[in-house]
């Protein structure tokens, strides 16, 4: 007879967590593609960490990629239940995945602003949008409304002009999942409030995290069911959170 193997068991290791992958959750207990999960993995000093690229050593727990599940994850005691073992979870755990998604999407824009597919401003933003090269509209979580609203309007006046029935257009999304200091970071400028990314493999991979922190973010309180809240992010606008104004020199 065959040993039952438990779903939410730890991995073997990275390379079973290929693209199209399904493992259980240990927060939920559901089954869900690995691109809808985080893995885990125990550091050198028995400490839980996000292996968000899915590449680090050693055995490793999946846990939905939302900061509920997370926050659950660690305040129950699961990765040492799952890993079998004694592992530290920060409180903060939830927190300091937030902040590496974060730093992925920002890397992300840094990999395309260098390969030249990123424009910042609002003139060249706007100049994209008349010329329908953008294929995402960036606005800094803490700009002014009014920019917003008017390149809003724009991408709006945009996304219309598309040929109907060309399944390979679709609507340009507006994300303002970044500070205005992170744009600023990942572009290598000041006070960037408004960014447009242009056509390119780097572009896709901006979109393809910023589309997994704004899902982290937007989970419904209590998120560890994985369900979320309408995303506005992508195709559409993300809510911005409630900050101090950006200084609008963009």
């Amino acid at each position: 007879m065959l040993a039952h193997v438990d779903p939410a068991d730890p991995d073997h290791g990275p390379r079973t967590a290929k693209p199209g992958t399904e493992r259980m959750c240990v927060v939920t207990r559901q089954v869900r593609p690995v691109d809808e999960l985080i893995r885990f993995v125990v550091a050198p000093d028995g400490a839980a960490v996000p292996d968000l690229k899915r590449k680090l050593p050693g055995r490793g727990l999946w846990v939905t990629a939302t900061h509920g599940a997370v926050a659950e994850a660690a305040k129950r005691g699961l990765f040492s239940r799952g890993f079998k073992r004694a592992v530290k979870a920060a409180p903060t755990l939830a927190d300091d995945t937030e902040h590496l998604l974060v730093r992925s999407v920002v890397e992300a824009l840094a990999m395309g602003a260098k390969a030249g597919l990123v424009v910042a401003g609002f003139g060249k933003v706007e100049d994209a949008l008349d010329r329908h090269q953008a294929v995402a509209l960036l606005h800094a979580s803490d700009g002014a409304d009014d920019g917003i609203r008017k390149l809003d309007a724009k991408l709006m006046a945009a996304n219309r002009q598309m040929p109907a029935g060309n399944d390979e257009m679709t609507p340009i999304p507006v994300i303002s999942a970044l500070t205005s200091a992170e744009l600023d970071l990942a572009l290598g400028r000041s006070n960037v409030i408004h960014a447009a990314v242009l056509a390119g493999p780097a572009g896709k991979t901006f979109l393809s995290r910023s589309q997994v922190l704004v899902r982290y973010r937007m989970a419904n309180d209590g998120g560890a069911d994985g369900k979320t809240a309408p995303d506005k992010t992508i195709p559409n606008s993300q809510t911005r959170p409630a900050r101090h104004r950006a200084p609008q020199h963009d």
